[in-house]
């Protein structure tokens, strides 16, 4: 059996002998013959771990005890990576509608001390700043040209402004978990607009899915209506300044594409909510709101934190991934996963603040997040 200076070959069976040389070995004390059988072990490798005393020569049996079979795990780390990768993208996608949803709680506990208005303002502003601030750091290009300042004031009037004012306007009249489902029904609203502009689908599934989402609407928002002889008190209905922000983030949502022709993603978000927050200023000065007529100063560090949660995670945060990916793949279902914040908002309602859903409302709301769901899942469906 010839063999080389610089290697050896093995030409028996587990079972016999093997003979090297007589020359002292190098240092090493492990030699590792690879055999790979591809057909027989797949995704294995038969590892012969050939034991030896350093600078020793004698003759041994190799025996089976010294035969290790080694998985590669080439494949199955792939596979874990790749669903580490999966739970950490949706759990990105989903931290929005959570933030949102807690938000929702955040900003009822802090409202009736520091006026509707103000917290709408607080929570655009600063977290605007902290988003352009971080965008420059990042050396995202500043919005330029008539084109972009246009589309961004619009963009910033509509889901800045008036989202925010109808928001703040609602959540004074109703409890944050039934108004959640009143914004996030916003979807319904969102498909439509996204058929006819830009051409999505909604097949059969998804238009039963807006007829549930639209009489889950009407069960929620029919009894909450004030009845005074043939006089409904339309504006005195938290539930309908609610639907009034749910159509004006779904503008918002389906705007965001056209924003993004001309602006950066990232600094379109920044700048739309410090300019859509401007307006919530003024009218918080022109309202009197208690923050800002020498009563800022009773909030408590709980009203604090409060109100930097809305802004910090509420705000800057959600606003900026869900954007991020409404320029990226189907408005209709991104948008529809709306359905988990009044999940989100209900459950932190409860807990922190007791509100609870009357028994039609509670159908209402079961029917209409149903109505949500089948228009997100409606093409997997089908």
């Amino acid at each position: 059996m010839a063999s080389s200076s610089s290697c050896c070959r093995v030409l028996a069976t587990t079972t016999r002998h093997f003979h090297p040389r007589p020359r002292p070995l190098p240092p090493p004390e492990r030699y590792c013959l690879r055999i790979g059988d591809r057909d027989a072990f797949p995704n294995q490798t038969l590892k012969l771990r050939l034991k030896t005393a350093a600078h020793s020569c004698w003759r041994r049996r190799v025996t089976e005890s010294e035969i290790e079979v080694e998985s590669t795990s080439s494949s199955s780390s792939s596979d874990v990576s790749t669903e580490k990768l999966v739970l950490w993208e949706w759990g990105v996608l989903v931290s929005p509608f959570f933030f949102w949803g807690t938000a929702m709680v955040a900003m009822k506990q802090v409202l009736p001390k520091a006026g509707p208005f103000f917290v709408s303002s607080f929570r655009l502003i600063p977290a605007g700043l902290l988003i352009i601030a971080y965008a420059a750091s990042r050396g995202r290009k500043q919005p330029s040209g008539f084109s972009a300042w246009l589309s961004i004031f619009l963009f910033a009037l509509v889901d800045a402004a008036c989202f925010q004012g109808f928001l703040a306007e609602g959540l004074q009249r109703t409890s944050a978990g039934l108004g959640s489902v009143i914004i996030d029904s916003q979807p319904l609203t969102v498909a439509v607009l996204a058929a006819l502009l830009f051409g999505e689908s909604i097949g059969f599934i998804g238009a039963a899915g807006l007829v549930l989402g639209v009489i889950g609407l009407l069960l929620l928002e029919v009894p909450a209506l004030s009845v005074d002889g043939s006089n409904f008190s339309l504006w005195g209905s938290g539930e309908w300044w609610m639907l009034l922000a749910a159509q004006s983030m779904a503008v918002g949502t389906v705007m965001i594409r056209w924003v993004t022709k001309y602006s950066d993603p990232v600094m379109a978000t920044g700048w739309h909510m410090v300019i859509g927050g401007l307006p919530l200023v003024l009218i918080s000065i022109l309202n009197h709101d208690p923050a800002l007529s020498g009563s800022f100063n009773e909030l408590t560090s709980s009203d604090l934190l409060a109100l930097l949660y809305t802004s910090i995670f509420g705000s800057a945060i959600s606003y900026s991934v869900f954007f991020y990916y409404a320029t990226r793949g189907s408005l209709t279902k991104l948008s529809s996963l709306t359905f988990l914040t009044p999940m989100f908002a209900s459950i932190f309602g409860f807990l922190y603040l007791g509100e609870t859903l009357s028994p039609l409302q509670l159908v209402g709301a079961l029917v209409t997040i149903l109505g949500i769901y089948m228009v997100n899942y409606r093409d997997s469906m089908e």
